[in-house]
């Protein structure tokens, strides 16, 4: 990956559907990050607004979100800076923070030629004020997915582990083509994560667990993993720890409340990785 040098690393986390761990990979990773001592600022692009709780901030309480620099673009809207728009939260993590709104700026991206760029050309203003930018986009195929891809360098794909997931890698495939076609975008995949997700229960016993195991076996790579790899440079398994919910509740990344947990260990390699020191 494409480290250190005059432009920040901006990735984006993405896949089109829910459940896969987008957004728990995406703060994790920003929070061993963080840890390290690089300035990282996350992006919640999704109007879930996961990210922005997951960080401990609620969605609506801000003054400015994300959903503002959309609509800037518009006649009769206020024009802010991205810099207006960024909190800082408990984690040392600086977030530009989501709201439901942010369902309202889709429509009004359709009507502009320039709309897969709208939020590059906001980060740009503050290219310079971080050492990683971690967007998170939400699980569809519409215009903020876009927006995050090609406001970004590079790309991380999460997936859940089930065959439904190679799939999700071949529409994936095809987004990035689409983006790079008609939207100029150069964004690179270099990174899958397959990840039970933040509403995995942790696996026990029975017939589920049993069967769990069986097809996904966590002590050597499956089949999925393997077709996986044919695509992406790295590929990482984060196993299930019920910390991650956990520090989820509590609003910080699995780095400041769990870091030795198993899944956290994983995502410390996945940040020493894009963050240059590994």
């Amino acid at each position: 990956m494409l480290i250190g040098g005059e432009k920040i690393p901006r990735i984006a986390f993405a896949h089109h559907k829910g459940g896969t761990g987008k957004t728990t990979s995406c703060l994790n990773i920003a929070g061993y990050l963080q840890a390290a001592g690089q300035s990282v600022l996350v992006v919640d692009c999704d109007p879930q607004a996961n990210a922005t709780t997951g960080l401990g901030i609620v969605p609506g309480s801000t003054e400015k979100t994300v959903y503002d620099l959309f609509m800037r673009r518009f006649d009769g809207y206020p024009d802010v800076s991205t810099e207006d728009v960024v909190v800082q939260t408990a984690s040392g993590i600086d977030l530009l923070p989501s709201s439901l709104d942010l369902v309202g700026a889709e429509p009004f991206l359709y009507t502009i030629e320039d709309r897969a760029s709208v939020l590059k050309t906001a980060l740009d203003e503050i290219a310079g004020a971080y050492d990683m930018v971690l967007i998170d986009t939400p699980p569809s195929m519409g215009q903020l997915v876009i927006n995050g891809l090609v406001a970004a360098d590079h790309a991380i794909v999460t997936l859940d582990p089930g065959i439904f997931s190679l799939g999700g890698v071949s529409t994936m495939k095809t987004i990035f083509q689409d983006v790079q076609t008609c939207a100029g975008g150069t964004v690179s995949p270099e990174i899958a994560i397959i990840s039970p997700g933040s509403r995995e229960p942790a696996p026990g016993h029975g017939f589920f667990s049993s069967l769990f195991h069986r097809f996904f076996p966590a002590d050597e790579p499956d089949g999925i993993e393997a077709e996986v790899a044919k695509t992406f440079l790295r590929v990482e398994r984060v196993p299930y720890s019920p910390e991650i919910p956990m520090a989820q509740k509590e609003g910080l990344p699995i780095s400041h409340y769990a870091p030795d947990c198993p899944a956290g260990r994983v995502y410390r390699n996945i940040a020493a990785f894009v963050g240059g020191w590994n």
